[in-house]
């Protein structure tokens, strides 16, 4: 009796966790390199430090504020069921929202910083877009992903902006740079679980004949991206370890397939990515 009673006791604690924190661990690597890149290439005195310090507070929030919403609203992995569950995920909502609000307003105090709202609104576009794409079943799993990582690299030109007061071209790129960067993982990531029992080329092949193709395409993009000074020339050098990685996957013998160690091996990469990106934005 008593270790049923832990048992559902443990279930419902699970469930309570799943309603209030986001599970998408990939998720986080989407959020924190982006504005990592954005801090550094956009880095300033001293005195934008505070500012920066609260639009990473309200980004955590935002991000945090997804999970009991979607769990309120239904879209979410755990839907609030019950009036407790319920009452969790409007606690967590309600004191994310105001953490989230209290650092904007703080942000945006006596008129600065205003162009967040534009990228707020991007976000809360992207967000509402991805839900509506989860609703439609599993075949539009990876196209939600790749329109919910638009809002989640829009730290970069937001921390960018924090720190140089411009919203310019250049905050366009680092964004574009970012979610080009965030579609490579999610892409092969989801080719790997869809994949996972190929151990040949072909059968490889068979399954990510468009990722392949795409690698080249996007290092002539970038070549060409860089001739016409759209990009600094040593951004190609952030994309190559991803691109490498991907590419050489198909002529790699069988393998057992290993979610954690596959999210482990992308969190490096993420790593990489943002420290060779912020390299060559600083020294663009």
């Amino acid at each position: 009796m008593n270790a049923t009673i832990q048992t559902a006791s443990s279930v419902q604690q699970a469930r309570r966790r799943a309603m209030v924190l986001p599970r998408e661990h990939g998720a986080w690597g989407l959020l924190l390199v982006p504005l990592f890149t954005g801090v550094v290439a956009g880095f300033a005195p001293e005195h934008r430090m505070w500012s920066l310090l609260l639009f990473t507070l309200a980004s955590l929030s935002l991000f945090f504020l997804r999970t009991p919403v979607e769990s309120l609203l239904g879209m979410g992995t755990v839907s609030a069921s019950s009036r407790d569950e319920r009452r969790t995920a409007m606690i967590a909502a309600a004191s994310f929202g105001f953490l989230a609000g209290a650092c904007l307003f703080g942000l945006m105090w006596k008129g600065r910083y205003s162009l967040l709202l534009a990228l707020a609104a991007v976000c809360a576009c992207a967000f509402v877009a991805q839900a509506l794409l989860r609703k439609l079943g599993r075949s539009t799993r990876m196209i939600s992903q790749l329109v919910g990582a638009i809002g989640l690299t829009c730290t970069a030109p937001g921390a960018y902006y924090i720190g140089t007061g411009r919203l310019d071209w250049f905050a366009v790129v680092l964004w574009i740079a970012n979610w080009i960067f965030a579609g490579n993982q999610i892409h092969f990531v989801q080719l790997r679980i869809h994949a996972a029992r190929a151990a040949t080329f072909t059968e490889k092949f068979q399954r990510g004949r468009w990722f392949l193709l795409a690698q080249p395409v996007l290092l002539t993009v970038l070549v060409f991206a860089s001739l016409w000074h759209i990009v600094p020339p040593l951004a190609i050098i952030a994309f190559i370890p991803a691109v490498v990685r991907g590419s050489h996957w198909f002529f790699k013998g069988p393998e057992p397939f290993n979610v954690k160690s596959l999210g482990w091996s992308e969190m490096k990469h993420g790593v990489v990515f943002g420290l060779l990106l912020a390299m060559t934005f600083v020294y663009r």
